[in-house]
């Protein structure tokens, strides 16, 4: 079948010149150069130019389409389908910002409960169709205020209403500004979050997690130190469920995020952050990336009296730490020692520094403070860290003689 569609010669015009394949709608832009639907609506997305002219494009230009030729490609398809071309099927006519704008201010009648439902579902078929359409809403003036404030209002009780408009939200991909803007003007949103977090349905618990790690990213720090402790609490009940893999890096985010101040982490501790992150850590995350900021996190909360104990109270906490020194990132490594520096300043008990040579952590520190593989300032901490205690850790009979060489000098 392949080789009977390469003898047959597509004309040139009836390919896109963006993908170089044949046109399945075709629309013309006011340059009058003509492109598929698909291919010029996502590089309008970015460029906002033509790619042949490279004019600019307006901003809320709606492509022409050319149903003219649209049938002669079909009518060629149809000819040629003998020798293995594909026909092409008449597309289904592109949802017009008039029609978005009407389901947005059907969002707004809260006198029938079907009615917003019904508006919410077919703006979401509509968000999950195409980039141009989750562009179309997110252009529509308020849209992403009055979906927010369905989500607020519909929390506890319409609770289909508020998963559909958190899954629409979270299609969006909002801006820094965008997210700004509606922290601003939705004071209830972050208690509306929680209050997602807090229910069985695991799609809107992950819908949840990533808006509430976008708004916390944007919010002043006023804001931030004032988050309920319930914030924490769902957060880290997330990370314990292993949702899924976007949930608990959104999770993990929102903890890196807020817990630069001592009264959230406090509150991060309290609701059991270390321990959960440790295990993540013992258990493996998915990915580096996953790993990187559940020690990124750890390193936050080691920043106060109550994570460096909760740390060293848990069995393995210390030596998953050093083990994740020099075997997953650059990144990784410099986190770990982190808190291993955290450890061995402020909560170095007898135990805890016997625990750090016998685990073998003491022995990758003087690794890492010599290893090309890390940074300086990595190395320094490293050399830092093995200074705290050099009287207990240079002559340790735990230490290999190899490694006892690279013990850096007092």
């Amino acid at each position: 079948m392949e080789e009977q569609q390469e003898q047959v010669e597509v004309p040139s015009y009836f390919l896109c010149p963006i993908s170089l394949q044949i046109m399945r709608d075709p629309v013309t832009l006011p340059t009058g150069i003509t492109y598929d639907r698909d291919g010029i609506e996502r590089w309008l997305l970015t460029a906002g130019t033509c790619p042949l002219t490279k004019q600019p494009v307006p901003p809320d230009c709606d492509p022409t389409p050319n149903h003219t030729l649209r049938r002669l490609i079909q009518s060629w398809c149809a000819l040629h389908a003998d020798h293995g071309v594909e026909l092409v099927s008449t597309p289904k006519a592109p949802v017009d910002r008039a029609r978005v704008a009407e389901l947005v201010s059907r969002l707004g009648d809260t006198s029938s409960s079907a009615g917003l439902l019904d508006a919410l579902r077919e703006l979401k078929d509509v968000a999950a169709e195409s980039d141009r359409n989750r562009k179309l809403l997110t252009a529509v003036p308020c849209a992403v205020d009055i979906l927010a404030a369905v989500v607020v209002s519909s929390c506890q009780d319409a609770k289909a209403a508020c998963d559909d408009a958190l899954e629409i939200i979270c299609s969006l991909q909002l801006s820094e500004q965008c997210l700004t803007r509606l922290v601003e003007r939705n004071e209830e949103l972050v208690h509306a979050l929680v209050a997602a977090l807090q229910r069985s349905n695991t799609t809107s618990r992950a819908h949840a997690a990533l808006l509430l790690e976008g708004v916390t990213a944007v919010m002043s720090s006023n804001r931030l130190v004032s988050l309920p402790e319930e914030v924490f609490g769902e957060v880290v009940q997330l990370l314990r469920d292993r949702v899924s893999n976007p949930a608990t890096r959104a999770a993990l985010q929102v903890l890196v995020g807020t817990t630069s101040w001592g009264r959230n982490r406090v509150k991060a501790v309290d609701a059991g952050a270390v321990p959960v992150l440790i295990d993540m850590l013992l258990d493996g995350p998915a990915d580096r990336r996953g790993c990187e900021l559940a020690l990124g996190a750890l390193d936050r909360l080691c920043g106060c009296a109550e994570g460096r104990a909760a740390m060293v109270s848990h069995g393995a906490g210390v030596a998953v730490v050093g083990k994740k020194v020099l075997r997953v990132s650059e990144v990784a490594s410099d986190r770990a020692v982190r808190v291993l520096r955290s450890v061995a300043r402020h909560a170095a008990t007898a135990a805890v520094v016997q625990e750090m040579a016998q685990t073998g952590v003491v022995g990758k520190l003087c690794v890492v403070a010599q290893s090309e593989q890390c940074v300086e300032r990595t190395r320094e901490r490293a050399r830092e860290t093995l200074r705290l205690h050099a009287r207990a850790w240079r002559n340790s009979p735990c230490l290999q003689p190899h490694l006892q060489a690279l013990y850096p000098s007092c």
